[in-house]
């Protein structure tokens, strides 16, 4: 007989204790998460006061920017401390960090992934070089973000020689996770989800923490109907599962085949992309692309580039990948990153990353908020709000080619283009090419330890890091290199003399 129990939510959340580690998986836009789980646990805390002094540990960002995901957990009391990749789904959590009410730690999204595993392994921690030199690094601020935060997630170790960080193992003692179909066994297909992420990695890890495992599900179907290559997990880390007959792909998406890769859906017309600063700055970087690299696009800026090369029919020429595991398709933006159309393939979340780590990328195309005369880039900490870097780190730091994407400035920028130049019509009140970036989440002295080849476009000129710093290499036609660019950075770029000019048809509409 089976040991899964089939619960309403509220009897699941009741499982739950005052002080537990809780191990959530999900995505921007709904994907994968356990809301129902999410909602029943907030109901719990605000009607009875438990469970409460929760910790939360999660790789990529969850939530709405309002009620759901991460937010259902920010609430003083309830949470104690977070250790979050990505934190910008969630404000209220966000607000509770710069308030100290709780502890606030980010780690790398795909090194959370791979220490769910470790985690489960009972191995002793995740040891890796992914986020040598940046803020995660111990000899830096090791991860913490606010005051409150006080404890040590990560140490330095040498092997042969070599330094490496370990990132300490985290036990997990509840799992509330997603799935589509359990069958009465406890079995667990992902057949109608959009990505896998790292929900088994964290369903071992809380099953061999000794604690318990809880899934979410469209709906229940009978014992041996699911063929063995569907189930992803198997019942026999499972302890409870809540049938949600409403449970969508996401929050705007009820389902759809084709982006859970069971269907293909053909003549989807992809849009010409609207044209602005920012197509530029994704037409100047298109021309980084050489034929069957292997890519990825970060959020942000760097889709605009994904768009260009499906409008212009070259999706082909390329392998392209998110790290939630999905290759190919066509990739969705906005609250929809993390979902792709059309997909060719689906792997778990931490296997996506060890291709990552050990450098299958051949160029990554990354936002930024800041950066510095070294080629240091902040994405994580702007503001004083804790923003976190999803699997930026990892990404960026095993990529061959690095290319930043991102405006020259923000804060009430305002250009003109058209005709083949640029005009500056008003200056933002935020410069991003600063002295010192406020935290470090890629490393360019790191990057030249490394060999990588590093890019930085705006619309108004194209730098590239060198042994020495920061060079300019190009300048947008229409642009004034003193009163446009240097004026109004923090730090005086090296530059070649002359300067190429960027090509007049990245200006055109």
């Amino acid at each position: 007989m089976t040991k899964v129990k089939f619960l309403s939510a509220d009897e699941a959340a009741a499982m739950i204790k005052d002080g537990d580690t809780i191990g959530l998986a999900g995505g921007g836009g709904g994907l994968v998460e356990a809301s129902a789980l999410h909602a029943a646990v907030e109901r719990s805390f605000l009607e009875t006061g438990h469970p409460q002094n929760l910790t939360c540990i999660h790789a990529l960002g969850i939530g709405d920017r309002q009620e759901r995901g991460m937010n259902r957990f920010a609430h003083v009391g309830m949470t104690s401390r977070v250790i979050g990749g990505h934190w910008v789904w969630s404000p209220r959590m966000q607000q509770m960090a710069r308030n100290n009410d709780i502890e606030a730690y980010v780690l790398p999204g795909g090194v959370i992934m791979q220490l769910m595993r470790e985690v489960a392994a009972g191995r002793p921690g995740l040891i890796t070089h992914v986020g040598l030199g940046t803020f995660v690094d111990p000899r830096l601020d090791g991860g913490r973000m606010n005051e409150a935060a006080k404890q040590n997630l990560t140490e330095i170790i040498t092997i042969e020689g070599r330094d490496y960080l370990r990132y300490l193992p985290i036990p997990v003692t509840v799992a509330l996770l997603r799935g589509s179909y359990a069958d009465e066994e406890g079995n667990i297909s992902l057949e109608e989800e959009p990505a896998n992420l790292d929900i088994y990695a964290i369903a071992a890890a809380a099953h061999n923490s000794g604690g318990k495992v809880i899934f979410q599900v469209r709906g229940m179907v009978p014992r041996h109907s699911m063929k063995a290559r569907e189930v992803r997990i198997p019942g026999a880390l499972v302890d409870a599962v809540v049938v949600d007959e409403t449970q969508q792909q996401g929050y705007e998406v009820v389902y759809d085949a084709a982006l859970s890769g069971q269907k293909r859906r053909e003549g989807f017309a992809q849009p010409e992309p609207l044209f602005s600063s920012r197509l530029v700055i994704a037409r100047r970087a298109q021309q980084e692309l050489y034929d069957n690299a292997v890519i990825n696009f970060g959020f942000g800026i760097p889709d605009q580039i994904a768009k260009l090369i499906d409008h212009d029919g070259k999706s082909a020429r390329y392998f392209q990948t998110i790290e939630h595991g999905t290759y190919g398709g066509r990739l969705m933006d906005g609250d929809l990153f993390g979902y792709a159309m059309n997909p060719s393939c689906m792997i778990d979340g931490p296997s996506q990353f060890d291709f990552y780590s050990g450098g299958g990328l051949d160029i990554a195309f990354l936002g930024f908020g800041e950066i510095d005369a070294v080629g240091n880039v902040n994405v994580s900490k702007l503001g004083g709000n804790t923003v976190g870097p999803g699997g930026f780190i990892d990404i960026a730091q095993n990529a061959r080619k690095v290319v930043f994407c991102g405006t020259f400035d923000t804060g009430g920028a305002r250009t003109e283009v058209g005709s083949g130049v640029m005009r500056v019509t008003e200056h933002g009140r935020i410069s991003k090419l600063v002295d010192k970036v406020d935290q470090i989440t890629f490393s360019g002295p790191q990057s030249l330890v490394q060999g990588q080849k590093v890019i930085y476009i705006t619309e108004r000129a194209v730098f590239e890091l060198r042994e020495n710093g920061l060079h300019i290499i190009e300048i947008a036609p229409g642009i004034d290199l003193q009163t446009d660019l240097l004026d109004r950075m923090g730090f005086v770029p090296n530059m070649n003399s002359p300067l190429s000019e960027m090509d007049g048809n990245y200006f055109k509409k």
